[in-house]
């Protein structure tokens, strides 16, 4: 597991769309943990190339070389005209990751990241930029463990549920189907020892059924949420926030671990439960990712 925030955690990412510069510093400055700048669904196909040029000129700025944010780009479908000239745009420093969609194979993945080199070996990038890679058709749920295992590059897989299940007809906002689908995609992520981010939601003013969903991604050990809207990322901040009551159940089986003798290296009773290695692993991260918080 990596950290692709500056500073912390990945609990609310806002999609930003390309073709509204206006709105990017004040994305900025919000509270969004990181900012997921949409040259995709969110362009109309004539304003392809203004929106580019917006968020390259963006990432490029003092702005985001100074501000703790993940900035990623979700760039167009690398079958697409527009993904090479994309890539030639905004495969620089300061983005933290390549958001692509379409993905549907390890082959695929591999034909994307040849593209990403050769646009940051022409943009002298210093430091490979990873992936977030979407799984939002049914090929690519099948194909998800090999796609998030396929190369080094990908740092999490994505969820995309509108474009996964409305081609299928399966109702979007019913929780069965919802968990089923992240189960999936949080097995495949954790096979690879990469994160899972989940999916957005469409209804803006339905607030009880968006952090419905975040909580069931939370349980299911997702990294955070999408935020279409900034009035969403205030539910995914609190939906992925560690309560006080599990930092403390945290400290007890960390503490715990120090103090037995072979220093948590086997088995030790916190709290009547029996605790290993593989619970302490999670309490040691838990309290590490809310001290960079």
């Amino acid at each position: 597991m990596i950290s692709i925030r500056r500073g912390g955690r990945m609990r609310s990412k806002l999609f930003v769309p390309g073709v509204r510069p206006e709105l990017f510093d004040k994305a900025l400055a919000g509270d969004a943990d990181a900012l997921s700048l949409d040259l995709e669904d969110a362009v109309a196909e004539e304003r392809k190339a203004a929106a580019r040029i917006a968020v390259a000129a963006f990432v490029g700025s003092e702005a985001v070389a100074a501000s703790r944010k993940a900035i990623i780009v979700r760039v167009n479908d690398p079958t697409s005209p527009h993904f090479a000239a994309d890539l030639a745009a905004v495969a620089r420093d300061g983005v933290a990751l390549i958001n692509l969609p379409k993905i549907e194979s390890a082959a695929a993945l591999h034909e994307a990241i040849a593209a990403i080199e050769r646009a940051e070996a022409l943009n002298g990038v210093s430091q490979p930029i990873r992936l977030l890679v979407n799984i939002e058709t049914p090929r690519a749920l099948l194909h998800a463990a090999d796609i998030a295992a396929a190369h080094p590059r990908v740092a999490g897989l994505q969820l995309g549920l509108a474009d996964l299940f409305e081609d299928a007809g399966i109702e979007r906002y019913d929780l069965a189907n919802v968990h089923s689908a992240m189960f999936a995609v949080r097995m495949a992520a954790a096979a690879a020892d990469v994160f899972a981010l989940d999916s957005a939601y469409a209804d803006l003013h339905d607030e009880a059924g968006y952090v419905a969903e975040a909580r069931a991604a939370r349980r299911l050990g997702f990294l955070g949420k999408t935020c279409l809207h900034p009035r969403q990322v205030a539910l995914a901040n609190s939906a992925f926030a560690a309560t006080p009551a599990e930092l403390e159940a945290a400290r007890r089986i960390v503490d715990a671990a120090r103090a037995a003798p072979d220093g948590g290296r086997g088995v030790f009773v916190v709290d009547g439960r029996m605790i290993d290695l593989p619970f302490l692993k999670r309490a040691q991260a838990l309290l590490a990712s809310a001290r960079r918080t």
